[in-house]
């Protein structure tokens, strides 16, 4: 069990890190579904296509093993 905890927690390190480089690749957050408010200056991102996304490929792995 603290094996799975250790890979969990590098795995979850390192796409932390990788976050700004995968995201720009594989444009999270800019798919159609994913809606961008602007109010009084401030973003708002509502990522529902790549939430979707992300847990649709996260189920398929997990299956898969």
């Amino acid at each position: 069990m603290l094996k799975w905890a250790w890979v969990l927690f590098l795995v979850v390190a390192v796409l932390g890190l990788l976050h700004p480089a995968l995201a720009a690749r594989l444009r999270l957050g800019r798919l159609p579904g994913d809606l961008r408010f602007r109010h009084r200056g401030r973003d708002y991102l509502f990522p529902f296509a790549s939430t979707l996304l992300l847990s649709l490929l996260a189920t398929l792995l997990f299956r898969w093993l």
